[in-house]
């Protein structure tokens, strides 16, 4: 939660389908900035959303929600957070939404800026790293102030996993999804804990090692698959992305130097440059202040290089 006794802060929300909407309601609901706007060029729907969250306001934290078709309404905003662009549908990868939502901020992104100059732009459109790096071009803003939800909502994923697994509280679980937000993104396994225990020497009741290599290979590809999962059941994934949203959102409103996974343009990280993929990050009042060269084993090492191949043969395609 955001300390609301600090000077007034403002959130953007850029489209009202079902993650902007789940976005701006989890932020309302947490407090994550006193003033909340939703933007959408789709006045009936924005109008509608913004009626409902506002009807419950007062049963909300110390915040106000604004918005509608008029792109004023983020004016002056400290964070302007992108949900907008073409769906991910059943069968499709993130990767294949490219081409179609760079073009749709290559339109929007010089109008939210004229409007909030000074704000950090998160993407959560999907593909969200490629999108990060689009972003970075289409503004010319420093890399700090460019980022995307990354892999946040994956690692909590994850924990979530584990920690059903073995009955322990996710919140006692120290592991994070790291690379490409898609297929290629994989767990940082070999600094992973539970407590202050190596998450991989964790032991069951009878003394007996429980996280084998096979198991954790079915835990990552378990989070990998679970977008997918939901897009087919439901038609998008919302309430989780949105919550994750919103705590990105306070780390950097409250200045809080969280260390998540967002994605942010990496320059000599492993060797790798020119590719935003999701790495631990400090993340405050700055936006992305700094990248943390976690150790990594050689099969760490090997996945992240294939994330940034992935996206730089896209990259490559879009001429980014």
């Amino acid at each position: 939660m955001t300390d609301f006794t600090a000077t007034p802060t403002k959130l953007s929300v850029v489209g009202a389908g079902s993650v902007g909407s789940s976005l701006a309601y989890a932020a309302l609901i947490r407090g994550s900035a006193n003033t909340v706007a939703l933007y959408d060029v789709n006045t009936a729907k924005v109008d509608a959303e913004v009626l409902d969250l506002a009807h419950g306001s007062q049963y909300t934290q110390s915040s106000q929600i604004i918005g509608g078709s008029d792109i004023s309404c983020v004016a002056g905003s400290d964070i302007v957070v992108i949900t907008a662009g073409a769906r991910q549908k059943p069968g499709q990868t993130r990767l294949d939404l490219a081409g179609t939502n760079v073009d749709i901020l290559s339109s929007l992104l010089p109008q939210l800026l004229e409007q909030a100059p000074n704000a950090i732009f998160m993407l959560v459109t999907n593909p969200c790293d490629v999108l990060t790096t689009a972003a970075l071009q289409i503004t010319g803003l420093p890399t700090s102030r460019v980022l995307s939800s990354g892999t946040v909502l994956d690692t909590s994923r994850l924990r979530w996993l584990v920690g059903r697994h073995i009955g322990i509280a996710p919140r006692s679980v120290h592991a994070m999804m790291v690379g490409e937000h898609g297929d290629t993104e994989f767990a940082l396994w070999s600094s992973a804990s539970i407590g202050q225990s190596p998450l991989k020497e964790w032991e069951d009741e009878n003394g007996v090692k429980v996280f084998t290599r096979e198991l954790l290979d079915e835990l990552e590809h378990e989070v990998t698959g679970s977008a997918y999962k939901i897009i087919q059941g439901k038609g998008a994934t919302n309430y989780a992305i949105g919550v994750a949203g919103a705590r990105i959102v306070e780390a950097i409103l409250g200045d809080q130097k969280a260390v998540l996974p967002v994605s942010t343009l990496l320059t000599d990280y492993h060797g790798i440059s020119n590719i935003a993929l999701s790495v631990p990050s400090i993340v405050g009042r700055g936006g992305v202040e700094r990248t943390l060269l976690f150790p990594m084993d050689d099969l760490e090492e090997a996945k992240l290089h294939k994330s940034a191949e992935a996206l730089s043969a896209v990259q490559d395609s879009l001429g980014l």
